[in-house]
């Protein structure tokens, strides 16, 4: 009888290459049969009212596709910046105790890179969201 240890590659025991295929094809075969029999039951009888999208019982009028402004994707990264940075902050303030004087000069750095970061996004008007002087000037006079 052999044994485990010395099944090499193709052993079933062992992780490797052959587990990992016959994983991956159960796992296909699966998804197969679970998308055939969630489509081979019921009727179909397709028409103008099912075919529409459901948008929460309200009847969509015009197209699904507009254009956001640009603020909404500098709110989005401007928020992903300035989150993420809370993350290492809120971890250097767990272990404060632990990374000492060194960790505390870090951090004071990044800080400070934060804050030259936001003072930039300011000056180029970043978070001007409503219309500046200028538009409202120019708004006023064409009407």
């Amino acid at each position: 009888m052999e044994s485990v240890a010395s099944a090499g590659i193709f052993s079933p025991w062992e992780p490797g290459i052959f587990s990992l295929v016959i994983y991956g094809l159960m796992v296909l075969l699966l998804v197969a049969a679970l998308l055939f029999l969630s489509s081979w039951p019921g009727q179909k009888k397709p028409n103008t009212e099912k075919l529409r999208p459901y948008e929460c019982g309200v009847i969509p009028t015009g197209p699904a596709r507009f254009r956001y402004p640009i603020a909404f994707y500098l709110i989005a990264a401007f928020f992903l910046i300035f989150d993420v940075e809370a993350a290492y902050i809120f971890s250097w303030a767990i272990a404060f105790d632990r990374l000492g004087w060194a960790g505390w000069w870090r951090v004071s750095f990044f800080i400070i890179i934060l804050l030259i970061s936001l003072f930039y996004i300011w000056k180029k008007g970043g978070l001007e969201w409503g219309p500046t002087p200028k538009d409202r000037n120019t708004r006023e006079t064409s009407s």
